[in-house]
């Protein structure tokens, strides 16, 4: 595959052109990763080393949380670097390697969400049959298909998007690559291109929020033929499950669910959906799961028994 223009590199103007406040978007963001990746990374080493977390709601979980330590590293480590240099530039081909990385853990976790809420599903409607629908197998059958769906809506991402001629100017006012940001340098009519990343990403972000939100109330309204203890639990994993899926799916409609023209508010909606939900997935997750607070103290404490030894 050939691209057919002359540019080999692009020009980001950041979050802010302000040396100032560079320092501050270095200082923040830099934190902001750490937190994330340390916060992901110990919820996966936790459900992994607990065996009372081995149920097939910990597993997706721990994939969750796998995806978002990813997908926070494909864009914040350069807008750290680069909040410290004058000039940012993103070589031609490391714009579509950030493209891929975007939109292949974006579309993996929407589909996982809407795994993980088909899981609910059935722990609250078929207690009884749950470990049976919900087997080794199934589940990891499941996870195949959240990677494929991930790739595959990745790829049909970057085919269209190598294939545009940019002949110049090569400057983005955003501090990442993505889809709307370049059609705006394409030397071509790219209206109708515009339509087809509102339909392959917008409304694949607007059909899967919609699904979830229907099934959360359909769950959620089943609650009701059950005891209190139940509904306290079903209805504490539920609302987590709603918060990630309004963080994750709402930018990710106001970005690509419109005309490809560039507004003001998008690098800091593009900063919040890309740095900040992945950071407060395992707040989210761990805040309210009892389980996982324990398994993480059970966790550390043998950490810091064997460190003693």
């Amino acid at each position: 595959m050939e691209n057919k223009n002359n540019m080999t590199e692009f020009v980001l103007l950041g979050l802010t052109e302000n040396p100032k406040m560079q320092k501050i978007v270095f200082l923040v963001f830099f934190v902001i990763y750490i937190i994330t990746v340390v916060g992901n990374v110990l919820i996966v080493v936790t459900i992994n080393a607990s065996p009372s977390l081995g149920s097939p709601m910990y597993f997706f979980l721990a994939y969750l949380s796998f995806i978002n330590a990813c997908s926070s590293s494909v864009n914040t480590p350069k807008l750290i670097a680069d909040s410290l240099k004058e000039k940012k530039t993103a070589l031609f081909n490391e714009c579509m390697t950030q493209i891929f990385g975007e939109h292949f853990f974006g579309g993996a976790e929407g589909i996982l969400l809407t795994v993980m809420a088909y899981d609910r599903y059935v722990a609250i409607y078929k207690p009884l049959h749950y470990t049976t629908i919900m087997s080794q197998q199934v589940c990891g059958l499941l996870v195949g298909i959240v990677w494929m769906g991930g790739f595959l809506h990745a790829t049909i991402q970057i085919l269209f998007i190598f294939q545009l001629p940019f002949c110049g100017p090569n400057i983005i006012d955003h501090f990442m690559c993505d889809l709307n940001p370049l059609l705006n340098l394409a030397c071509m009519d790219t209206h109708t291109l515009g339509l087809f990343v509102a339909v392959s990403s917008g409304f694949f972000c607007l059909l899967n929020f919609l699904l979830l939100m229907v099934s959360y109330v359909v769950i959620l309204r089943s609650l009701r033929n059950h005891s209190v203890e139940a509904r306290h639990k079903a209805l504490s994993t539920c609302v987590s499950h709603i918060t990630v899926v309004v963080l994750l799916f709402v930018p990710c409609i106001f970005v690509y669910m419109r005309p490809t023209a560039t507004l003001s508010i998008d690098k800091a909606v593009a900063g919040f959906y890309t740095t900040i939900t992945p950071m407060l997935n395992p707040l989210i997750y761990t805040l309210r799961n009892a389980q996982m607070k324990n398994a993480i103290r059970q966790l550390c404490g043998r950490k810091s028994i064997s460190g003693d030894k």
